[in-house]
C-alpha cells in the first residue's frame, strides 16, 4: 500500500540518487564490450554536429505499466513531453551525433550528446510527485542523466537514471536531414531499483526490467 506522507523517504530518494550518478557504468552503444578506438581514420556515415530537433521517444513496455499500477503510481509528463497511449516522447533541444558504420573498428560507433531541456517524466502517487527531466543521452556510454524532483524541491541533478542496451540497435535509417535510430532498450538499473523500492516501501522491482524501447530522430 502507498503511503500518502512520504517525505522522509523522499529524503531518502534525493541522497541515493546523487550516490546513483556515482556508481554509473558504461556500456558499449552496440553492445560490444571493445575499448574506445580512435575514428582519426574513418570517415563517419552521419554527422550532425548542431541537432535542432526531433525528439526521443520511448513504446513504453507492459510490464514496467504494470509495476507502476501495483504502486499505484500514475506516469504523467512535464512540460514540453508528450504522453500518447503508452508511448512518450521527449523534444530534442541540442546536442551533436556522429555515426561510424558499425563494421569499421570504430567504437563506440554512436557518438555524442543529445539533449532534452524543458521536459521530462512524471510518477505521481497520493500526494507526492517525483519528476525526472532535463534528459541527456551520451549514445556512446550508453548513459541517461537527468534532474530529479520530489514535491518541487530538487534532489539530483546529472544523476543516472536510466541504462540503454544498444545491442538491440537497429541500423540508421537517414531522412532529409537527419536520421532515425531504434531498438535501444532502455533498462532500469538494479540501483535505481533498490532506491524505488525503498523510496515506495515495496520489494517488487529488479534491475533490468524494461522499460521500453525507444526510437531517437535527430535533424540538425
Amino acid at each position: 500500500m502507498i503511503r500518502h506522507s512520504l517525505l522522509t523517504p523522499l529524503k531518502r530518494f534525493g541522497l541515493m540518487l546523487t550516490m546513483l550518478a556515482a556508481l554509473a557504468f558504461a556500456v558499449s552503444a552496440c553492445g560490444d564490450e571493445d575499448e574506445e578506438t580512435s575514428s582519426a581514420d574513418t570517415k563517419p556515415v552521419a554527422e550532425l554536429p548542431d541537432l535542432t530537433g526531433v525528439d526521443t521517444s520511448v513504446a513504453l513496455n507492459a510490464d514496467f505499466l504494470a509495476a507502476l499500477k501495483s504502486l499505484k503510481v500514475t506516469p504523467g509528463v512535464v512540460g514540453d513531453a508528450e504522453l500518447k497511449g503508452t508511448d512518450i516522447s521527449f523534444p530534442i533541444t541540442g546536442g551533436n551525433v556522429t555515426y561510424y558504420d558499425p563494421a569499421s573498428d570504430v567504437r563506440p560507433f554512436v557518438q555524442g550528446i543529445i539533449d532534452h531541456e524543458g521536459s521530462g517524466l512524471s510518477l505521481t502517487a497520493g500526494d507526492t510527485t517525483v519528476e525526472l527531466t532535463d534528459f541527456v543521452i551520451d549514445p556512446g556510454t550508453s548513459e541517461l542523466t537527468g534532474t530529479v524532483t520530489a514535491n518541487g524541491k530538487e534532489a539530483a541533478t546529472d544523476a543516472l537514471l536510466f541504462d540503454l542496451d544498444g545491442s538491440t540497435l537497429e541500423p540508421l535509417k537517414p531522412t532529409d536531414n537527419g536520421g532515425i535510430l531504434s531498438g535501444t532498450t532502455v533498462l532500469l538499473s538494479q540501483p535505481a531499483a533498490d532506491l524505488l523500492n525503498e523510496t515506495f516501501g515495496i520489494k517488487d522491482l529488479a534491475g533490468g526490467l524494461e522499460i521500453g524501447i525507444s526510437t531517437i530522430e535527430v535533424s540538425g
